[in-house]
């Protein structure tokens, strides 16, 4: 089974930084995409960064140019960097992989996740 595992979260004041680590129990490359989600109390999932197989990003608007999504192949792992935080970021961080393989009447379509890790900003 394919596993996830977050790592970074923590407290800081608004203004500072953390990284986070998502390290997986395959190859990055098996997965088409790879990305961090997070979850405030009282609010939905929602989407913060992407990166695709080709290595190409997206970002959520509310972090864009402070957030910093990568990869170390060579780990299987990927990062987000977080920067000039600001309380609305604090929530629970999640990891995702995303894969689509072949099936034999239609293409089979995953989902992973990570357990979570908390970020708090204060501010």
């Amino acid at each position: 089974q394919v596993h996830l595992v977050e790592s970074g979260g923590g407290l800081v004041q608004a203004g500072g930084s953390l990284r986070l680590s998502c390290a997986t129990s395959e190859n990055i490359f098996s997965f088409n995409a790879m990305g961090w989600f997070r979850q405030a109390p009282g609010k939905q999932r929602e989407l913060v960064a992407t990166i695709t197989i080709g290595g190409s990003t997206n970002y959520a608007d509310s972090v864009k140019g402070r957030f910093t999504i990568s990869r170390d192949n060579a780990k299987n792992t990927v990062y987000l960097q977080m920067n000039s935080l600001k309380p609305e970021d604090t929530a629970v961080y999640y990891c995702n992989a995303y894969r689509v393989r072949p099936g034999i009447s239609k293409p089979n379509k995953d989902d992973y996740w990570g357990q979570g890790t908390q970020v708090t900003v204060s501010s």
